[in-house]
């Protein structure tokens, strides 16, 4: 048997969730539920801060982003068909 729930959250953060859910092609019930499923099995809430990356890291993911955007695909590790070969160009 299904039942209603409603909750008050706010409106901005109602629609970025649901587009985060549209993205990975979930409805946002589906999410909740699955949230609400873990409460009850596992008996505890998590509140989890996201990993913030040091300054080295955003620097290197900012040269990624960069590259990827210019199409610099020199700067990105081709498909190898054996070990040898992508040994070979990791130490080059």
């Amino acid at each position: 048997m299904k039942t209603m729930l409603s909750v008050k959250t706010d409106a901005k953060l109602k629609k970025k969730a649901q587009q985060v859910a549209r993205d990975l092609g979930l409805p946002l019930g589906t999410i909740v539920n699955r949230y609400l499923q873990q409460l009850v099995t596992e008996q505890r809430v998590v509140f989890e801060r996201p990993e913030i990356p040091n300054a080295e890291t955003r620097k290197a993911i900012a040269q990624v982003r960069k590259d990827w955007a210019e199409g610099n695909m020199k700067a990105f590790s081709p498909a190898f068909d054996n070990a040898e070969d992508a040994i070979t160009w990791l130490n080059t």
